[in-house]
């Protein structure tokens, strides 16, 4: 129903900064919640922040409250994630998902998907 397409990982030394970049297509109109995810290898898909349609609503995996900073631009279909002192443990590969269903912002049961993009961070 909605197209996801991620950019802007990269590798970075700890400390630095990335922005991750999502753009949605199809049927977008009534996606009440875009949200990030991250995969480390043989590990958990983990949350990392989500976000309601106007931004009024905005969620924080503790792990990355204070340096992480999610937006969107619904004028360009696009979701941003702002990676501020990044560290060693935030190397993962990055997905952007778009949901229907408000009440399963912080779980991985979102209805579509973006292919990933990796960030990897150097200590």
């Amino acid at each position: 129903q909605v197209q996801l397409v991620e950019s802007g990982g990269g590798l970075v030394q700890a400390g630095g900064s990335l922005r991750l970049s999502c753009a949605a297509s199809g049927r977008t109109a009534n996606t009440s919640v875009m949200g990030w995810f991250r995969q480390a290898p043989g590990k958990a898909r983990l949350f990392v922040a989500g976000i309601n349609w106007n931004g009024a609503r905005i969620i924080y995996a503790d792990s990355v409250k204070g340096r992480f900073t999610i937006s969107r631009d619904n004028t360009k279909n696009t979701v941003y994630l702002q990676m501020n002192s990044l560290k060693p443990e935030d190397t993962a590969v990055y997905y952007c998902a778009a949901t229907y269903n408000v009440l399963i912002i912080t779980t991985p049961n979102y209805d579509s998907w973006g292919q990933g993009t990796q960030v990897t961070v150097s200590s």
